[in-house]
């Protein structure tokens, strides 16, 4: 009789919970043992992952995939290397695992303190992206934790040749396979069933599209770290170096456009409108940039009326809205109202107001004088990252090895009894 879905997911969730075990006392040698194998065994296979992507990439098309979901979905040469340098990043950043910290004695006699553990299985969801593959696994394994990827139809063949890969790291290292599992169905029967397994699942990562996070916040019956979306911002100010300004605004939208720290609202302060829009707007038609914009920018450029849906608007798009503001003050409520939390820059000379955008804006990263894609666990040091979180508990912004962790008490005692005065 043929598997179901529910008892598949239902066999990787227990013998990922098993593997958890392994992994979550295995030596930051071991671990990085692994990691090193699987970057070998990338750079190795360069011609099979290009294969599989290639599949993936035929199919995309034939389906009617966007440009920019079958640019998220290519594996370049270069990204490959990036896969390769993430797992060399990681390699390299110190074991968070068993950390302990802040060890006091307390009047009763008792040491105590916090020691840094494993979350134990992740259950991660991803579209359309097969770095994302090695991304996760790199992170996951190195903070001790086993974990289920479920990546999208669309990258299947990449994720499986990327998984082949990620499976001689293990076994090079002598850990278990089901360390890493790489959902095989399609179905997406499997995201329902990966989402309410909390016997087997500890925390979910949805990293896709707002109807996917929406759905998994609104059925997971395990935690889930998300973000919605991705509506980033960039001031400028009026104490804006201009030149520094067009060229920071531009990368924040142009490096590329189907990720969620590109710009989608450009905010431009009244007292330098007129001197930075012309220039601004003609850089970003040259590129191909649909401009829309409220009735103040479409008195100083050529750009679409904007709507109020536009401000709530993630485009993942050559398309932008912009905002004349009279202030600082209405750049910030703007960016509180309409973003999400993600990412917002301002760019400006001026300290007071650089320290006022840093303490006011509600956002998971706040930058100064640089581009809102800087926004990524690579860039940030982090090695790579499993996603990133507009959440205000556990984790905020990219999840890397520590937000895979969480926190217990350790006490020390030597016979102390409660309720008695220490010897």
């Amino acid at each position: 009789m043929t598997e179901s879905v529910l008892d598949y997911m239902t066999r990787l969730g227990r013998a990922a919970r098993e593997a958890s075990r392994v992994i979550g006392r295995a030596s930051t040698a071991q671990k990085n043992r692994a990691l090193q194998a699987t970057a070998d065994a990338l750079d190795d296979a360069r011609a099979e992952l290009s294969a599989a992507n290639e599949l993936d990439l035929t199919a995309g098309r034939a389906n009617g995939l966007s440009p920019y979901m079958l640019e998220r979905l290519t594996l370049t040469p270069a990204r490959i290397d990036s896969m390769i340098e993430g797992l060399r990043q990681v390699i390299s950043l110190p074991d968070p695992i068993g950390a302990i910290r802040d060890m006091s004695y307390r009047p009763s006699g008792i040491q105590v303190g916090k020691m840094r553990v494993p979350l134990g299985v992740v259950g991660i969801i991803y579209e359309s992206r097969p770095n994302v593959t090695i991304d996760a696994a790199s992170l996951c394994l190195k903070s001790g934790n086993a974990t289920i990827l479920r990546g999208g139809s669309e990258a299947i063949h990449s994720n499986r040749a990327i998984a082949a890969c990620i499976q001689r790291g293990l076994a090079v290292a002598n850990l278990p396979a089901a360390v890493v599992q790489v959902v095989e169905v399609t179905d997406r029967a499997a995201v329902g069933a990966l989402i309410t397994m909390p016997e087997y699942v500890d925390v979910i990562v949805p990293r896709g599209g707002k109807g996917l996070i929406e759905r998994v916040s609104r059925d997971a019956r395990v935690p889930v770290i998300k973000h919605l979306d991705g509506i980033c911002h960039v001031y400028v100010s009026a104490h804006a170096d201009l030149s520094k300004a067009q060229r920071i605004s531009f990368n924040a939208k142009t490096y590329r456009y189907g990720i969620c720290g590109a710009m989608e609202t450009l905010l431009v302060d009244q007292a330098v409108a007129a001197e930075f829009l012309p220039p601004m707007a003609a850089q970003f038609r040259e590129k191909g940039v649909e401009l829309r914009g409220c009735e103040r920018t479409r008195e100083l450029i050529d750009a679409l009326p904007a709507t109020e849906e536009d401000w709530n608007t993630e485009y993942l798009a050559p398309i932008l809205s912009i905002l004349v503001v009279a202030d600082l003050d209405q750049a910030i409520e703007h960016i509180n109202r309409y973003g999400s939390h993600h990412t917002d820059a301002i760019v400006t000379d001026h300290q007071g107001q650089a320290r006022r955008f840093l303490a006011e804006v509600d956002s998971s990263s706040v930058m100064i004088n640089a581009p809102t894609c800087f926004a990524d666990g690579f860039e940030y040091g982090l090695g790579a990252e499993i996603g990133i979180s507009t959440d205000k508990l556990h984790a905020r912004g990219p999840v890397g090895l520590e937000g895979l962790t969480c926190e217990k008490y350790i006490v020390v005692g030597d016979g102390q009894l409660r309720g008695q005065e220490p010897a």
